[in-house]
């Protein structure tokens, strides 16, 4: 009996570590590394619709690549920084500025430059069966 229950124990801890890398797995496949998804629901009344909050840091040097999201991002600056888009000289991207996205356009393609992280908070209210991210080459 003492077997059996250490068995079942054994067995639901296993289930639920391949559930917890399952789930990290699909967070990262076609995504950001520098995106650290906060919560994630479905959006009301709209069922093929979801709502994803997100902390986005970028380093000194990390760069942005080019995409476009199913649905719509609004982006809140909660640590701005020098950015410069390829072609174009660095701008500031201010701390407190707040924008957003439309569906399918496309956005980002720039790098970090100077000494100060990018630090953004991010909603996304994208379609579910699609991903959060389609990057454009």
């Amino acid at each position: 009996m003492k077997s059996q229950k250490s068995f079942l124990m054994f067995a639901g801890g296993l289930i639920f570590a391949l559930g917890v890398a399952t789930g990290l797995t699909a967070q990262t496949l076609g995504d950001s590394p520098n995106r650290k998804e906060q919560k994630r629901t479905d959006l009301t009344g709209a069922p093929n619709m979801e709502v994803i909050a997100s902390i986005v840091e970028l380093k000194p040097g990390e760069s942005s690549e080019l995409h476009v999201h199913h649905g719509v991002e609004a982006f809140h600056v909660l640590q701005g920084a020098m950015v410069e888009a390829p072609g174009q000289a660095p701008s500031m991207l201010p701390t407190g500025l707040t924008s957003m996205n439309l569906r399918d356009v496309k956005h980002g393609a720039f790098k970090v430059v100077g000494d100060t992280p990018l630090k953004l908070l991010t909603v996304h209210i994208v379609d579910k069966d699609k991903p959060l991210y389609d990057f454009v080459k």
